[in-house]
């Protein structure tokens, strides 16, 4: 792990609560890393996919839910398995199956204990 100074915010990790905009569940679908772990398990990295479940959003009646969250991990400096780490401030959007922009996701994180292997 390597780490720049003025990088602020806390590190995403498989115990953050991610949610669409409209209440749908995010979730990783992969880890990318291993040896930076956050709680027993590993920190989010950009390299990492978001799948959204449980999104109700329509539009006119017909159903647009999120199914994806993109995330950009930022120039913080910090990097896990030579990926940049994602931090609870990273800019994200949610997006339709058709790639439709639906906003960004709400991020919900504890300050967790970091062990690096």
């Amino acid at each position: 792990m390597s780490r720049a100074t003025g990088a602020s915010g806390g590190l995403l990790g498989a115990g953050a609560v991610v949610s669409c905009p409209h209440g749908g569940r995010a979730t990783t679908a992969t880890t990318s890393d291993s040896t930076v772990l956050m709680d027993g398990h590993p920190v989010a990295t950009a390299d990492d996919a978001y799948v959204v479940t449980g999104c109700p959003h329509t539009v006119d009646g017909v159903p647009e839910p999120c199914v994806l969250v993109r995330w950009t991990a930022g120039s913080s400096g910090v990097t896990a398995g030579g990926s940049p780490v994602l931090l609870d401030i990273s800019a994200a959007e949610c997006f339709t199956a058709a790639f439709v922009p639906q906003g960004p996701p709400v991020v919900r994180t504890d300050r967790r204990k970091v062990t690096v292997r």
